[in-house]
């Protein structure tokens, strides 16, 4: 349905691109048309992983190949954005992408963003904005994917906010440019939590963001500070509370269906600066909070269901990032190197992790990750990205397994190389 309505949508739009080539249309029309932008990218990529590397094209490596390494080539990412402004007070956009991930039938095309904007009469630097867009959370998250320099967000970023997008409403402030206070801007609002998926419960989380960025010459400073506040649905009345280094059972009846907190804080900050040396980028955030998730995994809900019966597990987290993008002077080279860490469960570590009476496991494990790669930007519009990740995880001789796959007393043979083509326009 959704690709159905998608290619009635850019038939529509050429149709509308063809008529206004056409003399006889009149003028009005073709003022209307020009108030059109339409931009987009494609990303081809091939990967080379070690045997349980997680590769984010193809299908994921399967038991009967042979051990060592392995590939995958495919279309990470294939965006287009239709966005009109009709240059008073009201804008609109849609996006969609193309998805090639593992573990889905093939490609599909997927609404990424679906949104309308209504500006303040007063000033236009503020608005209020309304449907499927970014969630006013993180620098990475408002970050273009055609931007990034390393081939993917933190996991951390990935794992708590995935998808980037939310269905909601926010409000948007900024005092403008004449005002004392220009530099800040305030987003928040309340979003349904399930990514880009429907809504399946009564719950609105609140999201807000507060950013403030400057010149000072050459160097241009920018940082935010990020919150979030929901919760996540419990199906079942028995949920998993840390106590200590251990998970706590508590089994009550009021328990199902109220909501387990999902609270995050983010920080985060950007320089800027333009030498002879080629133009330096350093950034980084730090995050923390409450997570609840599962006996298996640490990620945010994003399904377009409800599970039937799920014990609830809430975990402490934090961890980060930083990055550092070095232009070679006036080359269209730049180096990147990237490190990160992401600790689901800050109150459980190494041996404690697996022991029965705990009831913590796999996903209470802390990974780290060193990226180091180039790019070259051919032109404005091609770029050429080359990565390697050396992805580290937190052992417990607890979680040995004869399973070569379910292994997690040693480290696991997962670091990836990513070959990139980018085309943007």
């Amino acid at each position: 349905m959704v690709k159905k309505l998608i290619s009635l949508l850019l038939t529509f739009i050429l149709f509308l691109f063809a008529s206004a080539q056409d003399s006889n249309v009149p003028q009005s029309d073709k003022k209307k048309l020009s108030k059109l932008t339409v931009t987009g990218y494609v990303q081809p990529q091939w990967q080379l992983g070690e045997d349980l590397a997680s590769l984010q094209v193809g299908k994921q490596k399967h038991e009967s190949e042979q051990s060592g390494l392995f590939n995958r080539v495919g279309i990470r990412r294939g965006r287009i954005k239709f966005f009109y402004d009709d240059g008073s007070l009201g804008s609109g956009g849609f996006q969609f992408n193309v998805v090639d991930k593992p573990g889905l039938e093939g490609a599909q095309v997927q609404i990424k963003e679906l949104y309308v904007n209504v500006k303040a009469p007063w000033n236009k630097t503020s608005s209020i904005q309304a449907g499927v867009f970014n969630r006013p959370f993180s620098f990475e998250i408002n970050y273009s994917s055609s931007a990034l320099e390393s081939p993917e967000r933190a996991r951390i970023i990935s794992s708590l906010l995935p998808d980037e997008c939310d269905l909601g409403a926010m409000l948007i402030l900024n005092p403008g440019k004449h005002s004392p206070f220009h530099f800040l801007t305030f987003q928040g609002g309340f979003f349904a939590g399930n990514g880009i998926n429907p809504e399946t419960d009564n719950k609105k989380d609140f999201i807000g963001q507060l950013v403030a960025s400057t010149a000072i010459g050459k160097l241009h400073i920018g940082a935010g500070v990020s919150y979030y506040n929901g919760g996540v649905f419990q199906t079942n009345d028995s949920v998993y509370v840390m106590n200590g280094n251990a998970f706590n059972l508590n089994v009550n009846g009021t328990n199902k269906g109220a909501y387990a907190k999902r609270e995050y804080w983010g920080f985060d900050a950007q320089l800027n600066y333009h030498s002879v040396i080629g133009h330096t980028q350093l950034r980084g955030e730090y995050l923390f909070g409450t997570q609840p998730g599962t006996a298996t995994t640490n990620c945010s809900p994003s399904r377009s269901e409800l599970p039937l019966y799920e014990d609830t597990y809430i975990r402490p987290f934090g961890g980060g990032y930083v990055m550092l993008v070095q232009g070679l002077g006036r080359s269209p080279f730049s180096a990147i190197i990237k490190y990160e860490s992401y600790d689901p469960n800050i109150s459980v570590a190494g041996s404690e992790i697996g022991i029965p009476a705990t009831a913590t496991g796999n996903a209470d494990l802390r990974y780290n990750m060193l990226g180091v790669g180039a790019f070259w930007q051919l032109t404005p519009a091609i770029r050429a990205t080359l990565n390697y990740d050396i992805v580290g995880n937190e052992t417990s001789d607890r979680l040995y397994s004869s399973s070569y796959r379910n292994d997690y007393s040693v480290d696991r043979k997962d670091n990836v190389f990513t070959f990139r083509l980018q085309y943007k326009f």
